[in-house]
This record gives C-alpha cells, sequence and structure tokens, in this order.
C-alpha cells in the first residue's frame, strides 16, 4: 500500500493521472467540444461542415492526445510543484505541443503528395497566423481544462476530509454504556474466573486500540472481521445466552481491502437495537459471499416493537455509506431498512486486493 508521505505528495496538485484511461476519456470530449465549437465559429467556405469538423478534430486530438501523454511522463514531477508552478509549466509543455503539432501539418501541408491529392486546400496557407491563432486558443482552452480540474480536486478533497472527519467522530463514539458495561462485567469476573477477566481486558484494549486508530483508513477485511469478533466477545460476557451471533462468510476473501470500521458499527448497532432490548435476546445473522468481483455482506438482527426507544441517528450507518462511496465509487451498495420483524443492513462493494490497490 502508499505511505502517507507518497499520498501527500500525490495530492499536492490538482491534476489527475493522465496515464488512466478515465483522464483519456476527458480529453478527448473536450477536445470534440472544442472542435465542434470552433467548427460552428469558423464558418469556412472552402469546405462543408463536417469536413471542417473532421480536419478540426483530427488536429485537436494530436494534440491533446500528445499533451496528455507527455503530462502522463511528468506527471510525478508536477506533483512535487507548487499550483502556481504547476500550472505554468503545465501550459509551457501544451503551448510547446501546440507549436510543433502544428508546424507538423503546415509542413505536410506542403508536400507534393498533398499538391498531387489536391487537398492543399484543407492546409493552412501562411505558417504565422496559423501558429499564433492555435497557440491563443490552445492557451485558453488549457486555462479552462485546468480550472475544471483544480475545481474538481478541491471538491474531492473536501468530500474526503468531511468523511475524515466523521469517521473521528465515530471513533469517538463510544457509548458510555458499552464501556461502563464491560467494565462492571470486568470487576465481576476478576473474583469468579480471574482469566476469563484477564482475557476481556485484553479483548477490550485491542478493540480500543482499533477504534482509535490512526492508520484505519484502509484495512484488510479479516482484521476487520476480528475486531467485530472481539466486539462479539465483550458483549457476550454480559449478555450471555441472550446473544447468539451467527456467522455465515467462508466464501468471503480475507484479504480484500475494505474501509476501517466498516463491519464493528453495524454489529453494535445491531446488538444495541435488535438484541439487547428483549427480554430473550435475540439472534444477529452476519452472512458474507463473494459473485464474480462483488463482494455482498448482510447483517441481520430482530427488531420487536414497532417503535422502538432506541432510535439510532444513522450516523454509522451514513459514514459507511460515504466511505464505501469514496473507495468504491458507483460500484459500492448499501441498503438498510425494516422488513418484517428483522432489520437487514445490506453492503455490497468490489473485491480489491493489495497488488490491484498498488496498481491504481
Amino acid at each position: 500500500m502508499k505511505t502517507d508521505a507518497a499520498r501527500g505528495a500525490e495530492d499536492s496538485f490538482y491534476l489527475p493521472n493522465f496515464c488512466t484511461s478515465r483522464a483519456a476519456l476527458v480529453i478527448v470530449l473536450i477536445v470534440e467540444l472544442t472542435a465542434f465549437v470552433l467548427t460552428l465559429a469558423h464558418q469556412s467556405v472552402v469546405v462543408d461542415f463536417w469536413a471542417d469538423l473532421a480536419r478540426t478534430s483530427l488536429f485537436l486530438l494530436w494534440i491533446g492526445l500528445a499533451g496528455a501523454g507527455l503530462l502522463c511522463l511528468v506527471g510525478t514531477r508536477l506533483a512535487r510543484l507548487s499550483v502556481a508552478q504547476g500550472s505554468a509549466v503545465v501550459l509551457a509543455l501544451i503551448t510547446a505541443v501546440i507549436a510543433l503539432v502544428s508546424g507538423c501539418v503546415f509542413v505536410i501541408g506542403r508536400t507534393a503528395a498533398v499538391a498531387d491529392a489536391g487537398i492543399a486546400g484543407l492546409f493552412p496557407p501562411a505558417p504565422g497566423m496559423f501558429l499564433l491563432r492555435n497557440v491563443s486558443i490552445g492557451l485558453v482552452v488549457t486555462g479552462l481544462a485546468l480550472r475544471y480540474f483544480f475545481v474538481t480536486n478541491e471538491w474531492r478533497r473536501n468530500v474526503e476530509m468531511q468523511a475524515a472527519a466523521r469517521v473521528h467522530a465515530l471513533q469517538a463514539r463510544i457509548r458510555p454504556h458499552f464501556l461502563f458495561n464491560s467494565m462492571n462485567t470486568i470487576a465481576s469476573l476478576t473474583r469468579s474466573d480471574p482469566a476469563l477477566a484477564e482475557a476481556a481486558v485484553q479483548d477490550l484494549a485491542d478493540l480500543f486500540r482499533a477504534n482509535l486508530s490512526e492508520k484505519r483508513n484502509v484495512i484488510l477485511l479479516e482484521e476487520e472481521l476480528e475486531v467485530a469478533r472481539i466486539y462479539q466477545r465483550i458483549e457476550a460476557l454480559r449478555l450471555g445466552e441472550r446473544l447468539r451471533v451467527e456467522w455465515k462468510i467462508d466464501p468471503l476473501p480475507r484479504d480484500a481491502l475494505v474501509p476501517g470500521l466498516l463491519l464493528q458499527p453495524l454489529l453494535e448497532n445491531a446488538i444495541y437495537h435488535g438484541v439487547e432490548p428483549q427480554p430473550a435476546g435475540g439472534t444477529v445473522t452476519v452472512t458474507g459471499d463473494i459473485s464474480g468481483r462483488l463482494i455482498t455482506i448482510v447483517v441481520r438482527n430482530p427488531v420487536s416493537a414497532p417503535k422502538s426507544k432506541r432510535e439510532g441517528n444513522q450516523l454509522a450507518l451514513a459514514n459507511i455509506r460515504e466511505r464505501l462511496a469514496l473507495m468504491y465509487g458507483e460500484q459500492a451498495l448499501v441498503k438498510s431498512g425494516r422488513f418484517d420483524s428483522e432489520y437487514i443492513v445490506t453492503l455490497r462493494f468490489p473485491y480489491i486486493d493489495n497488488r490491484e490497490l498498488l496498481a491504481t
């Protein structure tokens, strides 16, 4: 996985990774929109609209893709610069690419092959105005594109900071009753079963360490499952046979990367809202499966009364939904709701391991 220093260097500049297919698609869309606008404004009497559009599109595609390839090569160096310095370097590089491609087009237009084919009219007659016009338009379009990338990056960083703030709020939201009940349980066990009390103290320390750790942004699914099981063991000391948890998760890939605090808050809510209020207790069922490259995890808990006195504030669920969306985009799905006598939460997200994360 990438270190915090490497990730911070990548976030110091606002341009996307031009080595990806998504960035190439954005470049093509910007180029084609520019070509369409220029063709509408050109109103050439030499060629018709569609021929002029094809000519302009081909010319701008060479500039756009060549510029994207160049920015892909120097992307790591740009990330070390400030926003102003990086923007100036990008404008200079794109200007050089425009000048080079424009010069090549002019030279090609003067060749005998073009003259013999009778298409010399499609090429510029004078290099000076042709170069000046292209560079001026290129600077304007590149400036607008840089502004777009800057605003998009600032929006993304704002969303990530809000998500990080909610993670910290979730980490700090250790319910006081859970801590007090756990300490009382441990205190009673010190007299009746000192070995079990010692194990409970260790579990409680591990749970708090996992919840308060600053390095749990992305962890292995195996680690998250272990944290959830630790929480279950602590609650089982207090609730006894009233708490039953069925784990049906054998198909899940343990090396899958997931956001931290993914399952433990769901198990906590299921026990607190579904099992604890009922005199006879209840069963929480955690089901996991993988189909293709999609992981599905379902958490079910019983619901007794139509209106529970313990209405949750949905903080944990909203936090999980937001962090899954940040990590997996539109491929992530979070559904929740009451169905008959059960409350069901369904998580669905792609299977990504360490190798795939490093490749991105």
